[in-house]
């Protein structure tokens, strides 16, 4: 493995790096970092990075990987393989599995099938036993295998009492505790948002509040019980991001996300009764998502996740009502990000990168992959020009319930280094 980019342009947001120069990777490391002409051999790969950018290894803080239990889905090997073909380098996978990751045993699978993969596998585990929300699970116990936060996501942990022994259990080693903010007993069976459209098209809805209620509560828990971390999932609506633009000002310990999906589409797009577009939380209303990409561009909101949930063409071919929620994203994160936040002009590439790279592993609490001269190459190399139109059989997830198949994107994952190995993007 032997590579040579010249003339690429390399942005680190850690270290403020911006420049241009000559790149070498040799069997899994940077070699050699120059403005000068790089000595190479007869089994390099030369590429011409002109129309390239590298950045530090991009990381999904929010994807769902099915396995155990759900392997019809997504698995292991399929979600990772989808990661690095979507120009990551590594995610985080969520508890909602079967069983759920709420002890050792699940924690050691899901290790041992990650061994040796080109993209690195973080666990987060249930702040719940069972992800039920009656009882919390030993935290510390599961911290010191290795994971990396704590949430019962694909449900909200909806009893304040529990809440707040999570707050407490989360104190001796400082843990972070994240939610996913939903007040369910305002969103049974919902179909999409609760709006003017949604009583025209007999649809159930959910009340942005739903999501807003439980983000205030926890917010003010966190502060609280002792100023804890605490980290919002997938936010949807222009409250939700006002609170946590507060919680801010106040110097509470909360950071939070948003998805593509909820930057780039509406609740206008459920007049097709597509099951693709069904989601929770539900695309919400125009004003929205301007709230979100101003949250995006003042710094609000932290990460830029995927939300990666995979289901079968079965499952969301079963009409609206029965379809699951959620949406694979992983393959699409660069290009929609790129073409509706950099493009537009809202940001700039190096505030995406930042938001994909930095921010993320800040909230986790992890170090930066390095760009220099000696380091592992865990490196994300992406064409931020490149027009290309969303094939989603050319995806590597083994599910395809995307509502972006067949959008016209600018910006496209090229490579992936990361453990000594290497893929080059094929969308």
């Amino acid at each position: 493995m032997d590579f040579y980019f010249e003339n690429i342009r390399i942005i680190e947001p850690s270290s403020g790096t911006d420049e241009t120069a000559n790149v070498r990777i040799k069997d899994g490391y940077i070699t050699d970092i120059s403005k000068q002409e790089l000595e190479t051999n007869s089994d390099t790969q030369r590429t011409d990075g002109r129309e390239l950018i590298m950045a530090p290894g991009f990381i999904d803080i929010h994807v769902h990987l099915r396995e155990p239990g759900q392997e019809q889905k997504e698995t292991i090997k399929s979600g990772t393989d989808s990661a690095a073909n979507g120009g990551f380098t590594s995610v985080v996978c969520m508890p909602n599995t079967t069983p759920a990751i709420d002890s050792k045993e699940t924690i050691e699978y899901i290790k041992n099938k990650s061994e040796g993969l080109l993209t690195n596998v973080l666990i987060s585990a249930a702040i719940t036993k069972g992800r039920k929300g009656l009882e919390i699970g030993n935290l510390d116990e599961l911290h010191d295998l290795g994971v990396v936060l704590f949430t019962d996501d694909g449900s909200p942990v909806s009893d304040s009492d529990v809440m707040r022994d999570a707050f407490f259990a989360s104190a001796k080693n400082d843990l972070l505790l994240s939610q996913h903010c939903e007040d369910t007993k305002l969103t049974g069976n919902f179909l999409m948002n609760e709006s003017p459209l949604s009583n025209k098209l007999g649809l159930k809805g959910y009340p942005r509040i739903a999501e807003e209620i439980i983000l205030f509560r926890d917010i003010t828990m966190a502060e609280y019980y002792g100023n804890r971390a605490y980290h919002a999932q997938h936010l949807s609506t222009a409250g939700a991001i006002d609170i946590v633009r507060y919680a801010k000002s106040r110097s509470i310990r909360a950071t939070c996300e948003a998805t593509p999906h909820h930057f780039v589409l509406t609740e206008e797009n459920m007049v097709e009764f597509n099951p693709n577009y069904k989601m929770n939380p539900p695309l919400r209303q125009s004003h929205d998502v301007e709230a979100i990409i101003e949250g995006i561009k003042d710094g609000t909101i932290d990460c830029i996740a995927t939300d990666h949930a995979p289901h079968t063409d079965n499952e969301k071919g079963n009409g609206l009502e029965m379809a699951p929620n959620g949406i694979i994203g992983l393959e699409t994160a660069i290009g929609l990000s790129m073409t509706y936040l950099v493009h537009k002009k809202h940001i700039s590439i190096n505030r995406m990168i930042e938001m994909l790279t930095v921010n993320p592993r800040r909230v986790l609490r992890l170090d930066n992959p390095e760009i220099k001269a000696g380091a592992m190459a865990e490196l994300t190399i992406f064409a931020p020009d490149e027009v290309w139109t969303v094939n989603k059989n050319k995806f590597k997830s083994k599910s395809k319930n995307t509502p972006f198949d067949g959008f016209v994107l600018k910006g496209k994952p090229k490579y992936v280094f990361n453990n000594f190995q290497y893929l080059e993007c094929n969308l």
